[in-house]
């Protein structure tokens, strides 16, 4: 939604049905719709002017630390993302928590946008940004959004607002998001590299 926002058309893909995604959405595992698609040859995806990865986060985030201590192992595919990412030739942007071994060119904070959730997430770019992120202004008690079923006390229905998700239907889509507040951010940074790349 944010990066509708900023002036993107969106096509969302997961490897996971998503009936209430307010897009165009091809369900499929990323890094096989990655290696796929022909980017350049005037093929049907010749028209895609950059790219949003969001790897899973189980491998680096602090509320599945417990679980990698007990031996559990979760794949590690930001390093797999990148790559095929680079190989495209267009830009684009990795969003991941911050202990995910990237560059964080940006970090976002609810805060940041008046928003009562914080969901710090670290952002790198293809390219080199000229500008930082806001400042955190955490005050008061956040809204728990996290990606298992600690909600804090917290209902369905606070979380969606604090999300600013009116489009979600489940628990479970909002904890798997972001607020659009930062994509719609960082996409009026991206949006001047699609129009450098693809004049």
């Amino acid at each position: 939604m944010g990066y509708h926002r900023a002036g993107f058309d969106v096509v969302g893909v997961d490897i996971n049905p998503q009936p209430h995604y307010p897009f165009e959405f091809i369900q499929g595992d990323a890094l096989d719709v990655l290696s796929c698609w022909d980017f350049h040859d005037g093929a049907c995806w010749a028209d895609i002017a950059a790219i949003h990865a969001s790897p899973p986060c189980q491998a680096y985030s602090v509320l599945a630390q417990s679980h990698r201590n007990a031996g559990k192992v979760y794949l590690d595919l930001l390093g797999p993302t990148r790559k095929l990412l680079e190989e495209t030739g267009l830009p684009w942007v990795i969003e991941n928590v911050p202990n995910a071994p990237m560059r964080a060119d940006y970090i976002l904070c609810g805060s940041m946008f008046n928003m009562n959730v914080w969901r710090h997430r670290q952002f790198e770019c293809s390219w080199r940004p000229s500008d930082s992120s806001p400042a955190c202004a955490h005050s008061g008690r956040p809204v728990v959004v996290s990606g298992n079923n600690h909600s804090g006390g917290f209902t369905a229905a606070q979380i969606k607002d604090a999300m600013k998700m009116p489009w979600a239907k489940t628990r479970y889509e909002v904890r798997q998001a972001i607020p659009p507040a930062y994509t719609e951010w960082i996409g009026e940074r991206l949006l001047p590299m699609t129009q450098t790349s693809h004049p």
